[in-house]
């Protein structure tokens, strides 16, 4: 079945292959980018997105969004494992077209509007502009197809502190906001992100299969698994942005839990996210006073990996 997804990005070596993908794949009706802060300032990350779909010859609309977190202090990019532009430091072709004047919430808020339980909102970066549509009409929780957000870390540990992934962190009181609206939502988190290895042979397969794309997505790998293989002994990168559009169209090769989840919003363990599994009994029933959602516990990263591959060459 044909999904119809707002694709909300901070492009990002790892977001750059999952546009390629949301561009490429024949059942996603990608109808817009909404860009935030996290990889990369929100100006990259805006321009990065409206080249990657000129680089597929496409022409998809592309809403500016959030430029810092909610409430917390916001870290700088981190460049040395995007770059400084967010793809790989390597040389880029001029971007052509404009960012719509429209905001990314307003834009998220009136796509929903205009197709009530068609949109699927698939999230990749920090959660500022989900937020933001909630605060706009809360009410689009009732109209929204389903929400998938890569990010979080159930048993995993964390990327960036030792108990939170990267997007969680950057902006947790716009995670908590999200993450507990009510909506139909699943988490792609580290747990099954880091089961997934692209390795260079896998890149070498896309880059030929995307022409000018490719080669920017080629170019900027080379950046970033050499980020891989210094600090984690990994050959290839995980691919974690791409897990969530794997989920949207391959829901079969993740293992999933039902629960409640909560975000710590300050002190040590700020971007933490705690998982309260459905039916079992805590203390306290604090843990489990949030709606319920799904979580990723394990993937076949092998499987996920191969769909990546397919989709691309």
């Amino acid at each position: 079945m044909r999904e119809s997804i707002i694709f909300d990005t901070d492009p990002g070596v790892d977001d750059a292959q999952a546009i390629a993908i949301a561009l490429a794949h024949p059942d996603i009706e990608l109808l817009g980018l909404t860009t935030t802060f996290g990889n990369v300032e929100v100006e990259t990350a805006t321009q990065n997105a409206l080249l990657l779909s000129e680089l597929a010859d496409q022409r998809i609309p592309v809403a500016q969004g959030a430029a810092v977190p909610l409430v917390k202090t916001k870290y700088p990019a981190p460049a040395h494992i995007h770059g400084a532009n967010g793809l790989g430091d390597i040389e880029l072709p001029r971007v052509q077209g404009r960012a719509l004047e429209t905001s990314a919430a307003q834009f998220i808020v009136d796509t929903i509007d205009a197709r009530p339980n068609e949109v699927s909102l698939v999230a990749v970066g920090p959660l500022g502009n989900l937020a933001a549509a909630l605060q706009l009409d809360p009410t689009i929780v009732k109209r929204v197809k389903r929400v998938v957000v890569m990010g979080g870390s159930i048993k995993e540990g964390g990327n960036v502190t030792p108990v939170s992934e990267a997007n969680m962190f950057n902006d947790p009181h716009a995670a908590s906001r999200v993450l507990t609206a009510g909506w139909p939502l699943t988490l792609v988190g580290l747990d099954a992100t880091h089961r997934c290895v692209l390795s260079p042979k896998d890149m070498e397969a896309i880059a030929k299969g995307q022409g000018r794309l490719g080669e920017v997505l080629a170019g900027s790998y080379g950046f970033y698994s050499d980020f891989y293989r210094e600090f984690l002994g990994i050959d290839g990168c995980c691919p974690h942005d791409s897990c969530a559009l794997a989920f949207l169209m391959k829901p079969e090769l993740f293992t999933t839990a039902t629960g409640h989840l909560s975000v710590i919003t300050n002190g040590d363990a700020e971007g933490q996210t705690l998982f309260a599994p459905k039916d079992r009994p805590f203390i306290d029933e604090r843990w489990s006073r949030n709606p319920e959602v799904d979580v990723c516990l394990g993937a076949d990263g092998k499987g996920i990996v191969q769909w990546i591959v397919d989709t691309l060459k």
